[in-house]
């Protein structure tokens, strides 16, 4: 443990030495920083062997790690971790025990630097914290999210595509209830042929009988994968639920 402590001593003081060196990202906007805490649109979970939290430069043992901690990382150099770079900080939604486990992609704790490395383990510090952050969270490579043109305004050209239409399937943080400039993902995305910065339509089957569906707002696609995507919500006169559907404008 002793040897450990000199390593990353001995890391730290390069850190110190490099200072200066590497350029600070731009500043990011409000809405950006919401983008970047939203969850990535896919419930699958990366595969492999990932890097994780597994613990923080503390007199305490914690599970949970906040603002001004130093966290600790599962690989260092000899896992391709470098200094300066940059992860999300991600933890499975998960529902149910044991066997029975469902899993439902994952939420957003925040993003990490890397201040300190050696072979083995790596130190890092937060950028941002958007959620809980704790022992045994993933880390996913960060890139700076890109907003679509006029993310922030509620817009509503053309006209709905009922041929097209998806549901939503969750909201940030995994809640079944969103209002507007909240984030929902939906169950269609490139493959059904949708980009960053379309525009959608909300609906709700009210369930009576010979009505039509109800209008209840607007959305725009923020990011997209393969099968879903990553909207924001623009106009709700409601609360947009689980199960509400959205109809592409064209």
């Amino acid at each position: 443990m002793r040897f450990f402590r000199v390593l990353l001593t001995a890391a730290f003081v390069l850190v110190a030495a490099m200072d200066g060196v590497a350029q600070a990202p731009a500043a990011m906007s409000q809405l950006e920083i919401a983008v970047a805490c939203a969850p990535p649109p896919t419930f699958d979970l990366p595969a492999g062997e990932l890097l994780r939290i597994i613990g923080t430069q503390d007199t305490v043992p914690r599970s949970e790690y906040g603002t001004g901690d130093l966290l600790v990382v599962s690989g260092g150099t000899a896992a391709g971790v470098q200094l300066g770079q940059q992860f999300y900080v991600r933890r499975a939604n998960r529902f149910g025990l044991d066997s029975a486990t469902q899993r439902r992609g994952s939420k957003t704790g925040g993003w990490i630097r890397i201040v300190a490395v050696n072979d083995t383990t790596a130190i890092a510090s937060f950028e941002h914290i958007c959620n809980n952050v704790g022992q045994g969270d993933f880390l996913e490579p960060f890139v700076a999210p890109v907003v679509p043109p006029g993310a922030d305004r509620d817009e509503a050209p053309g006209a709905p595509d009922f041929m097209s239409m998806g549901q939503i399937v969750a909201g940030n943080e995994n809640r079944s209830e969103m209002g507007v400039g909240d984030f929902a993902l939906i169950d269609r995305g490139s493959e059904q042929g949708l980009a960053p910065g379309a525009r959608l339509a909300v609906y709700r089957d009210i369930g009576a009988a010979g009505m039509p569906l109800s209008s209840l707002g607007e959305a725009i696609v923020i990011s997209t994968s393969a099968k879903m995507s990553l909207l924001r919500i623009t106009r709700a006169r409601d609360a947009v639920h689980n199960g509400d559907f959205v109809a592409p404008r064209k």
